[in-house]
C-alpha cells in the first residue's frame, strides 16, 4: 500500500495529471515499436517449428535410405544364392534334386523382384520427401531473413528509446507512489478501459477531452475550482480544466 500524504483535491489531480502525461509518453514509445515484439515472437515459433518440421523429414530420409540399402542387401543376397543353386543343379543326381534346387532358385528370385518392387516405391516417397525437405528449407531461409530484418529494426528502436524509456518508467514509479490507493486504483481500471490509455482528461471546448462530449456550464465551474474529482458522465475519465493540465510538465 503506497503511503501518501494528505493531499488537497487539487494536489491530488495535478499528481493524477502529471502520472497521465507520463503513462502517454511510454505509451508512445510503446506504439513507435508497434507490433515488432509479437512479431519477432511470432517468427521465432514458426521457425521453431519448421526446424523442427525438418528435422523429421531428415530422419524420415535417412530411415527410407536405410531401407533401401536393406532391400539391396537382399538383392546381392539373393542374386548370390541364385549363383549358388545354379552351380549345384549341375551335379544333381535325381530329378527330386533338381526339382528341389530350382524352386530354392525360384524362391530367391521372387525375393529379389520383392525386393526391387520394394525399392522402386521407397524411392518414389524418397523423391516426396526429398522434396518436401527442400520446400521446408526454403521456408526456414525465407523466415530466418525476415526475422532478422525483423530484430534488426526492433533492436535500432530499443536502442533509440532504451533510455528514455527506463527514465519514464523511474517517473512512473515515483508518481504512483504520490497518489492514494483509492484513485490510483480508478485511474488504472479506467486507463484499461480505452485503447489511447487516457485516464485524465482536461476540457477542451466545452467538452471532455476524451470522449468530445458537452460538458455542462455548471461542471465545467465546478471542474475549475477544483474542490472535486469529477468524471465525464458519458465515458468515465477523469476531468480536470485546460489550465491545470498545460501547468503540469514532466519534462
Amino acid at each position: 500500500m503506497a503511503i501518501v500524504k494528505d493531499f488537497s483535491v487539487e494536489e491530488k489531480l495535478v499528481e493524477l495529471a502529471r502520472l497521465q502525461k507520463l503513462d502517454s509518453k511510454l505509451d508512445q514509445i510503446h506504439i513507435l515499436k508497434g507490433e515488432l515484439p509479437m512479431e519477432v515472437s511470432d517468427l521465432e515459433d514458426e521457425l521453431a517449428g519448421l526446424n523442427n518440421r525438418k528435422n523429421r523429414v531428415e530422419e524420415e530420409i535417412n530411415g527410407i535410405s536405410d531401407y533401401i540399402e536393406q532391400k539391396k542387401g537382399i538383392i546381392k543376397e539373393s542374386e548370390a544364392l541364385v549363383v549358388k543353386y545354379e552351380k549345384q543343379s549341375e551335379n544333381v543326381k535325381n530329378n527330386r534334386e533338381f526339382e528341389a534346387i530350382n524352386k530354392e532358385i525360384e524362391l530367391q528370385q521372387l525375393e529379389g523382384k520383392l525386393a526391387e518392387k520394394h525399392i522402386r516405391d521407397a524411392n518414389v516417397e524418397l523423391t516426396g520427401k526429398i522434396e518436401a525437405l527442400e520446400d521446408v528449407k526454403k521456408k526456414i531461409e525465407g523466415k530466418d531473413s525476415v526475422l532478422k530484418s525483423k530484430k534488426d529494426e526492433l533492436g535500432k528502436i530499443i536502442a533509440e528509446t532504451e533510455k528514455e524509456e527506463k527514465a519514464f518508467e523511474t517517473k512512473i514509479e515515483k508518481a504512483r507512489t504520490d497518489i492514494e490507493d483509492r484513485l490510483l486504483y480508478s485511474y488504472d481500471r479506467i486507463r484499461k478501459n480505452f485503447r489511447n490509455g487516457l485516464a485524465v482528461v482536461p476540457v477542451e471546448r466545452d467538452a471532455c477531452g476524451g470522449c468530445f462530449n458537452a460538458i455542462p456550464p455548471q461542471k465545467q465551474s465546478e471542474i475549475r475550482q477544483r474542490k472535486k474529482v469529477l468524471v465525464c458522465e458519458n465515458c468515465g475519465r477523469i476531468l480536470i480544466d485546460e489550465e491545470l493540465n498545460e501547468s503540469v510538465k514532466i519534462d
